[in-house]
């Protein structure tokens, strides 16, 4: 039997990290795995104290190197298609948290790996990440938000290579497309993204959350539709502290101070 936590949480000064632990069948996604992340969501979703979220995999090969193929080979097209629904729902949590995330990726992202790291807001990854869509080689398709996240964030022509042909894309290349922001050793990755993550903390809470809300949600929107919603949360922030104390602080030329919630 697999180690009863396969999604690994710990909270440390308002910083979650969620470690995909698997690290025998390189991080791999199973159904257990990904039952196990959405409790893990639930529970960061509702710790008031959760400012920042970074995502990594257990050890320094891979970060997640699919999901589990032994359990999905023998599926009908209904289980087919459930497990894909349950993947999507999963990651679309994630991708919608109301914490900004990080995802640190060290090694091996391939799959439904590429596919979690596309759900983050922010990527950063180490020398040896390696990031991959091979599914057709499988005789499937993405079915974890590969089709669609990977088009978005690297254009239309580079997602249609990567996933067409199922070759794998390096850490410098992956930075070159914007599918990582920055690439650091193996050895500074968990303190880059702690650094990171720091720097959001200094911010607003209400600010960066209805940040993330009004990109995510405007994304999908016609542009005035879009510009019309970032107004409306624009204006609503002026009825919170954080408004009150950065521009306080800011007329006063202090540093602000902003309340965890």
């Amino acid at each position: 039997m697999e180690n009863v936590n396969l999604v690994e949480l710990t909270v440390e000064a308002g910083i979650a990290f969620v470690t995909i632990s698997r690290p025998k069948a390189l991080n791999a996604l199973s159904t257990a795995v990904m039952a196990e992340l959405e409790e893990r969501l639930d529970a960061i979703e509702n710790d008031p104290e959760v400012q920042v979220v970074i995502v990594t995999g257990a050890g320094d090969k891979s970060f997640v190197a699919g999901a589990d193929i032994v359990e999905m080979k023998d599926k009908t097209v209904m289980e087919g298609r459930e497990f894909s629904a349950f993947g999507n729902r999963v990651f679309s949590r994630l991708a919608n948290l109301r914490q900004p995330t990080i995802a640190a990726v060290n090694g091996f992202a391939l799959g439904g790996g590429c596919e979690l790291a596309l759900a983050c807001d922010i990527r950063i990854g180490a020398e040896n990440a390696v990031f991959g869509q091979p599914e057709v080689g499988l005789g499937i398709i993405p079915g974890f938000g590969g089709t669609q996240r990977l088009s978005r964030l690297v254009g239309l022509g580079y997602a249609k290579e990567m996933i067409f042909t199922g070759r794998t894309v390096k850490a410098e290349e992956a930075k070159t497309i914007g599918l990582l922001n920055r690439v650091v050793t193996s050895e500074a990755l968990r303190d880059e993204a702690v650094k990171m993550a720091q720097k959001i903390q200094k911010n607003a809470p209400f600010a960066v959350e209805f940040s993330k809300e009004v990109i995510n949600l405007g994304y999908e929107m016609e542009i005035n539709a879009a510009l019309k919603l970032e107004a409306e949360q624009f204006g609503s922030l002026f009825s919170t502290e954080d408004q009150t104390q950065g521009m306080e602080a800011f007329v006063a030329k202090q540093k602000a101070t902003f309340n965890r919630k």
